[in-house]
């Protein structure tokens, strides 16, 4: 699949913009600031619902709106659909598709499928446990939408299980009324939490092999790359060569929850569950946290979203499914010789979306159209130079300033109220 049209409307840095873009590579060059990341978060966005650099929406709308609006047309073999979300802070989002009216924005997910790295993501290898769940999570909801229902219930059940654990230690109170509602939350937080592990683990079979492969590609086969799950779950911790069903880990879950009852009273805190997990990265017999340098931590990121890259191709051989791949100022952290083999990796891709703070940064070996960003101070207007043929070879540049409008054959058009100042 790829995205012929981008239109934003007081998305981030900017008041309005308009792109237009074509299978194969492009990149978006320009100095740090003049917001090629925004452009392709704006991507990321309206495929996952969720950012790479905030957890939250609102600083994704532009100051002083109370709304942002994000569409694309999007082409999977001859079908293209015309998508638009809008993102409303402190309320739920909305999608209209084919310019029919909004709908809730989940309506929206799976019309288009992005694969996304960033500098952000070097926490997936160097901070806490929190980060590589969320991408495991992601990626299992990816391949199987019905598994965010799981994620969701486990989330609500582990706070009102908490939230008797809190309250019942503040009060200083525990008697059988307690103990009856604390299994009962034991029985819902088994039966969620069985479901989110067997999603897990289903996808860590098929990274597995994938992350190897894309370490060895980009490193030249340095060091194997591999990973352990460490569960606070008996019988789940490992590789995982073969998968526990969901019956099995849930009776695993509920026997810890009730062994470790005497201590969670004592914290006030759940102490078993997928929440707790890990996901330990290796590099050789070395954990990859704390031991891999800068340049293998970069790499080691890499792979990880090239990998997703992988599991979501095989899932569906369809060649016009394959998700758009976004990879932002990759190329930074890379030495000549990584960046060439990123350029052989991501060929297969049908449009992969690249930023650059400079040419210079842009391999020889990737064969790109190449789009030159500036805005001005006060995102009233961006302009893009965009070279007519593929990088390397230097074309005729023609200046395109990033119209606010929206063609007859672009996504559906904002509504009124709003994505235009002046």
């Amino acid at each position: 699949m790829y995205l012929s049209q981008l239109t934003v409307a007081d998305f981030r840095s900017y008041r309005s913009a308009h792109l237009t873009l074509s299978p194969g590579a492009t990149v978006l060059v320009g100095a740090n600031g003049v917001g090629k990341t925004n452009l392709v978060e704006a991507v990321g966005y309206l495929g996952s619902h969720t950012s790479h650099r905030v957890s939250q929406d609102a600083p994704l709308v532009r100051f002083g709106q109370d709304r942002a609006r994000i569409g694309a047309r999007i082409h999977r073999g001859s079908r293209a659909v015309a998508l638009e979300l809008e993102i409303l802070p402190g309320r739920s989002n909305r999608v209209a598709v084919n310019r029919g009216a909004p709908v809730r924005a989940r309506e929206g997910l799976g019309i288009l499928r992005t694969v996304v790295f960033a500098p952000e993501d070097l926490a997936l290898v160097t901070q806490d446990p929190g980060g590589r769940r969320r991408f495991l999570d992601q990626l299992m909801v990816q391949l199987r939408p019905a598994l965010g229902e799981a994620a969701a219930d486990y989330e609500r059940v582990l706070r009102q299980r908490n939230a008797l654990l809190k309250t019942a230690r503040q009060q200083g109170r525990w008697g059988p009324e307690e103990e009856a509602t604390l299994a009962v939350w034991d029985e819902h937080l088994s039966m969620a939490g069985a479901r989110l592990l067997n999603g897990r683990l289903h996808v860590l079979q098929l990274l597995a092999a994938p992350l190897g492969e894309m370490y060895a590609a980009l490193t030249n086969g340095s060091k194997p790359a591999t990973f352990a799950y460490e569960s606070t779950v008996p019988g789940v911790s490992g590789t995982h060569q073969q998968v526990p069903s969901v019956q099995q880990i849930a009776a695993a879950m509920r026997q810890a929850l009730e062994d470790a009852h005497e201590q969670e009273r004592a914290r006030a805190l759940t102490l078993v569950g997928p929440h707790r997990d890990e996901l330990a990265l290796f590099l050789g017999p070395a954990p990859a946290r704390g031991f891999a340098s800068h340049g293998e931590t970069w790499s080691l990121a890499l792979a990880l979203r090239l990998a997703s890259y992988d599991v979501l191709v095989a899932d569906d051989p369809d060649p016009d499914a394959r998700p758009v791949l976004i990879l932002d100022d990759v190329f930074a952290e890379l030495d000549a010789a990584r960046r060439g083999r990123l350029a052989g990796l991501v060929s297969r891709a049908e449009q992969v979306l690249l930023t650059a703070a400079a040419v210079e940064d842009i391999p020889e070996e990737l064969h790109a159209v190449r789009v030159l960003v500036r805005q001005d101070a006060d995102g009233s207007e961006t302009v893009a130079e965009t070279a007519d043929r593929p990088l390397p070879v230097e074309g005729d540049i023609r200046r395109a300033r990033m119209d606010p409008g929206i063609p007859d054959d672009g996504p559906p058009p904002a509504a009124e109220g709003g994505a235009r100042d002046g």
